[in-house]
């Protein structure tokens, strides 16, 4: 989805990474100096869904198309097509690309030619061509046209050396006596070099001569890549390699060539989901030549979801804010010494508050909703950037009650020719693109492995039958680069939100959300009978307190003050039963503040115990508020939570001051947009 790059001035300021490296500022000025002089670094941008690594790339795209040649490509989504032949891979697919998006003309400069890599693919595309079946020859043919085009438009587009092509082929099958692949390719490529290429650039034809057992004789070297394309394994990967250092070849010509000097700024490889097996095969071979001395003045920049993938090894490492003046890279002996790793950082909270504020000028929406959407996400830019959107498209008159919760109620209009789509389920498809979300809903309830386990046990049963379905879900969020962490296995606090919103909303079951309740009843009975902590998180969780009340009340006396104080913390870390769309402030405020009927209490209490249930309804209500990441700051309540800590100190005949210090700090970690700290005020620099 388009929108405003945030933070990410560190890359496309005009003093920023890419220009620095590209040579090129706004409008397409020349810039002076290129950094890192004539051996730029592979550049990868490091970061998990969501943190807007393809949104940059296609900022820069976007900033220098027509200034330079350049090229986008995903490389995780690259289709093969429709009865390829063998000559096709993912890594020939790529490079035909590649080459047409970077061939157009751009300013000051003649389109780039490719006619190395152009007879490298015709070479390798005459594989599994048969006499009897000339139609997939003829498709292969046709299917390099554009490739070709970037040689010679008028010829190359035209479907007339097709014909050609094949008359020869019919010839070498008939007098075929040696390898067919060799030869092949070579009746292939003469007819090309008759039919396409321009006499200065038949001599392209000589570079292949420098391919293993070639000899110098570039058509040897063709034949010999043609059938080293036949084999799998490591001959395939030599010719692959072989071929992108065609590509990197044919872009240095347009560099060095007759015309020296008429071209500003560097080629641009723009590599999209690199950490993919695709995007190794396309950077490291260009790594390999760099390190043995070759240079090729492209500049790659590429991304990696992965931020310890293996290609990263041996990269610089540096974060995207580091780099808005400089980006060291010192090239060492190893291969993997010509990467520079940049790790893409969250938006800070005044960013998300400048994204909030571009679509609500106005500023109609609640002081504190910015940085409640950036304690949700993160500053993850993909969530600030939906849900700030989201709120700008609510009619103005609604705004003042917006919380992070009913922004995800929300439908938003991404496209003006689609209609809008539902907030919290388009950001979940975005961050966990599954076929089946429903277990990774399911399974956000839980704590650990174990209580996974359980649960999928009891509630997913149908979901696989080839093994355990919490095991495959870690799994395929280990894959997907999710953190991990204690206390919730999903720990990602924006994925577990959105996936417990599924949980909730997603069953169609309103009101009696019995999905919901099915996945905290069952963990409920896991942990009893004995009224621990869990247990009586998944008790708030189906909007049980009593329970929890009693507890906290029972065991206030125990010399544990802070043991009590984490117990409160890690109950009241419940998510809320909320209801969609539900006017109003927030049913805890009132519980919280002491309005309205006490409830009913548990029989048999005394005046004094009484009080103290009272006090520690208030304080558990509190606490579930000013921490659920889906409800915004409240000061009243804040200083009810001071309140109810200091009478509870008052009380207490051991444990007065972890209580008293807790008053004091946690509503300053809560307006501080920090957890609660243990013990309090030791953590967070406090």
């Amino acid at each position: 989805m388009d929108r405003e790059l945030y933070g990410r001035e560190a890359v496309l300021d005009d003093d920023g990474l890419a220009a620095r490296l590209v040579g090129l500022g706004r409008q397409g000025a020349a810039r002076g100096t290129y950094e890192h002089g004539d051996d730029p670094p592979v550049t990868v941008f490091t970061g998990g869904r969501g943190m807007g690594k393809t949104a940059l790339l296609k900022e820069v795209r976007n900033r220098y198309k027509g200034y330079t040649p350049l090229a986008l490509l995903d490389c995780a989504h690259v289709e093969p097509p429709a009865d390829h032949g063998p000559g096709w891979t993912p890594v020939t697919g790529a490079l035909a690309e590649l080459a047409v998006q970077l061939s157009p003309k751009v300013l000051a400069a003649r389109p780039v030619r490719f006619p190395r890599l152009s007879l490298g693919l015709v070479a390798v595309a005459s594989l599994a061509w048969s006499q009897e079946d000339d139609e997939r020859a003829r498709r292969d043919l046709q299917r390099l046209g554009p490739l070709l085009a970037t040689v010679d438009a008028t010829r190359g587009a035209a479907g007339n050396w097709v014909g050609k092509v094949l008359t020869k082929l019919a010839a070498t099958f008939a007098d075929a006596a040696a390898p067919l692949a060799g030869l092949l390719a070579e009746a292939t490529v003469e007819t090309v070099l008759e039919e396409v290429f321009g006499r200065l650039q038949r001599s392209s034809e000589s570079w292949y001569g420098s391919y293993r057992n070639a000899g110098g004789r570039g058509k040897a070297g063709l034949q010999q890549l043609a059938i080293d394309f036949e084999y799998e394994g490591r001959r395939r990967r030599e010719a692959e390699d072989f071929l992108v250092g065609a590509l990197t070849e044919d872009l240095l010509t347009a560099y060095t060539g007759l015309r020296r000097g008429s071209r500003v700024g560097r080629p641009l490889l723009l590599l999209d989901n690199a950490h993919e097996p695709l995007g190794r095969q396309l950077v490291e071979p260009i790594l390999r030549a760099r390190a043995e001395g070759r240079r090729d003045k492209v500049v790659v920049l590429a991304t990696s979801r992965a931020r310890d993938h293996e290609g990263l090894r041996q990269a610089t490492r540096t974060r995207l804010p580091e780099t808005a003046h400089r980006a060291p890279c010192p090239r060492g002996t190893s291969v993997g010494s010509g990467i520079l790793a940049v790790e893409l950082t969250p938006l800070s909270p005044a960013q998300t508050r400048s994204a909030f504020d571009h679509h609500d000028p106005a500023g109609r929406t609640p002081a504190e909703l910015a940085r409640a959407v950036h304690r949700l996400t993160g500053g993850r830019p993909l969530g600030v950037a939906l849900l700030g959107r989201a709120a700008g498209e609510v009619p103005a008159g609604l705004r003042a009650g917006l919380t992070p919760g009913r922004l995800l109620d929300l439908t938003v209009e991404l496209r003006e020719d689609a209609p809008p789509v539902p907030v919290a389920p388009t950001l979940l498809a975005e961050l966990l693109p599954v076929r089946r979300p429903g277990p990774y809903a399911v399974l956000a309830a839980t704590h650990d492995e174990e209580s996974a386990r359980m649960l999928a046990h009891a509630r997913l049963q149908g979901e696989s039958l080839d093994g355990d379905v919490a095991l495959r879900v870690r799994d395929q969020l280990r894959a997907e680069n999710w953190s991990e962490g204690p206390g919730h296995f999903v720990a990602d606090p924006l994925l577990r939100a959105l996936l417990l919103y599924r949980l909730r909303f997603e069953d169609g079951d309103h009101p009696r959300y019995a999905a919901w309740h099915a996945v905290h009843e069952t963990l409920y009975r896991h942990y009893g009978p004995a009224p621990g902590p869990y247990r009586l998180h998944h008790a708030l969780a189906l909007g049980r307190t009593e329970e929890a009340v009693t507890h906290l009340r029972e065991t206030f006396p125990e010399q544990d003050v802070l043991g009590w104080l984490g117990r409160l913390r890690f109950i009241a870390a419940a998510p809320y039963p909320r209801e969609r769309d539900r006017p109003g402030p927030d049913p805890r405020r009132a519980v919280a503040l002491g309005e309205g009927p006490p409830g009913p209490l548990p029989d048999g209490l005394d005046p004094d115990t009484t009080a103290l249930h009272l006090s520690v309804r208030r304080l558990l209500h509190a606490v579930w508020l000013l921490t659920d990441p889906l409800a915004l700051p409240d000061d009243e309540v804040a200083e009810l939570l001071a309140h109810e800590l200091r009478r509870l100190s008052g009380r207490h005949l051991t444990g007065s001051g972890p209580l008293w210090d807790a008053a004091g700090h946690w509503p300053r970690d809560i307006r501080a947009w920090r957890e609660p700290s243990l013990p309090p005020g030791r953590e967070n620099g406090v």
